[in-house]
């Protein structure tokens, strides 16, 4: 993934649009494309400062998140619901989620719950 470029070239460029050159001469000037020139120039215009936004991070927990009261009201209604009956029953509601999302969902929470199969019984030690 790609990085911003620094906030002080940023900086320069957007002074030498304040000191007289247009957005095209100050971004050849510096060496970045006119497009960067004009977004750079918009931002301090907008917010103050021409600072690159927040790259990464989660973008769609808020989604899973919305329904965080539903999903922990069916494990405490039933404490042994494995991932797939917990996601039937949101899509019984309209939520429509994959079973991984619901795991990363309890692990934001740090809820684990181990689950295995039933085994044939051992003849050697009792299991």
């Amino acid at each position: 993934m790609s990085k911003p470029l620094s906030l002080d070239l940023r900086e320069r460029v957007v002074a030498a649009v304040t000191d007289g050159l247009s957005r095209r001469q100050s971004a050849e000037r510096f060496g970045v494309s006119a497009a960067s020139a004009v977004r750079w120039c918009a931002l301090e215009r907008d917010q103050g400062d021409p600072k690159p936004k927040a790259m990464g991070g989660d973008q769609r927990s808020h989604r899973i998140e919305a329904h965080g009261d539903f999903i922990m009201a069916a494990v405490a209604e039933k404490s042994d619901i494995t991932l797939e009956e917990l996601r039937e029953r949101l899509a019984g509601v309209g939520v429509h989620v994959a079973v991984s999302t619901l795991w990363r969902f309890f692990a934001r929470r740090g809820y684990t719950w181990k689950k295995r199969r039933l085994m044939r019984a051992s003849k050697t030690v009792p299991t």
